[in-house]
């Protein structure tokens, strides 16, 4: 069916994408054998591939995160480590295809919501103040941090790495870690709300306590530079987050 089109650019975003799921075949069998395909449709129409690898590569190894340092704990974050090998041996043997993969840490903001349960703690957080609950976090949530990246400068990142001149892996984060607690506090500061925390357990066994993006080679290689705090991302989603809610309560 694709060999209808012409394609200049293609970029590959599909997967499985829960950490969660433990069935490695169909992961890999989804994640895996269907970026074959996609390598050989970009060769054939000499098209630039830009495909979504994950921080999920680097599993619980210690911040910062950086390219050649990979150790993955999950189908999910072996199955994008195993594109990104592909992706490097296919270039190696077509030293003229354009293939960028670029290791999203944690993304937030609109058109997410369709994720539900994998949807980020902004948005399901951010319902849970809307419906007059104070936000769950789990225990120690002051200590558990993530990179936190907001979509504009995720799109930002894609644009330029169709026309960056380098092939490879690129981290796409903040640079900088933040923690579950300050994700509750800002939300409740947008909307003007006072609910407090409630904490409960961590159920996951060997759950990544850090994650923070090396940025250094995607500044360097892609011209990429976010500018979206936190602080900034969630304020520029609230009005989004509000819509999602009114909608759902109609």
């Amino acid at each position: 069916l694709l060999d209808k089109y012409k394609f200049d650019f293609i970029f590959h975003l599909a997967a499985i994408s829960d950490t969660r799921v433990y069935d490695q075949e169909i992961v890999m069998r989804t994640n895996v054998n269907t970026f074959t395909d996609i390598l050989e449709i970009a060769q054939s129409h000499n098209a630039t591939l830009v495909y979504a690898s994950s921080a999920a590569v680097y599993g619980n190894l210690p911040s910062p995160q950086t390219e050649g340092s990979e150790d993955p704990q999950n189908p999910y974050g072996y199955s994008k480590y195993i594109m990104d090998k592909m992706s490097h041996n296919f270039s190696l043997k077509h030293p003229k295809a354009k293939i960028v993969g670029l290791r999203f840490f944690n993304v937030f903001g609109p058109r997410e919501y369709f994720k539900e349960n994998t949807s980020s703690m902004v948005i399901q957080l951010g319902h849970q103040i809307l419906d007059g609950k104070a936000p769950r976090l789990f225990e120690n949530s002051h200590q558990i941090s993530r990179d936190f990246i907001y979509i504009d400068d995720v799109i930002q990142a894609n644009l330029k790495a169709c026309v960056s001149e380098h092939n490879g892996t690129f981290n796409i984060g903040t640079g900088i870690s933040r923690n579950f607690q300050e994700i509750a506090d800002i939300l409740q500061k947008e909307l003007n709300t006072d609910l407090g925390t409630e904490y409960f357990p961590n159920p996951f066994d060997g759950y990544q306590s850090n994650t923070q993006a090396n940025i250094t080679s995607s500044i360097k290689k892609l011209g990429f530079k976010p500018n979206f705090s936190l602080e900034k991302g969630i304020k520029a989603y609230i009005p989004e987050i509000l819509r999602l809610h009114k909608s759902e309560n109609l």
